[in-house]
């Protein structure tokens, strides 16, 4: 399990590029670089990282259903996640 302040910074930089959305979008449209630098760091969508919902997990992140692969595995023996079932040939 990842500590809970690297979680609540994953959440706080989620909330913070929402929130700074459409003024980023409406000053790069304009091209006033100068003003989108004083804008907070945090705000840009890159420096999001994906983590798993479950865990806080951020290596080995599954896109399709939000956890990570360790998550996923266990899950998925569990019978957890409809659909899925261990390959065997």
């Amino acid at each position: 399990m990842a500590k809970k302040s690297l979680i609540a910074r994953e959440n706080k930089r989620k909330r913070m590029v929402a929130k700074y959305a459409e003024k980023r979008a409406q000053l790069k449209a304009e091209g006033k670089w100068e003003e989108l630098d004083k804008l907070p760091k945090n705000s840009c969508k890159i420096r999001l990282h994906n983590r798993c919902l479950l865990t806080g997990r951020p290596k080995g992140y599954m896109r399709t259903f939000g956890i990570s692969r360790v998550t996923f595995r266990e899950m998925a023996l569990a019978g957890k996640i409809p659909g899925v079932t261990k390959a065997s040939w």
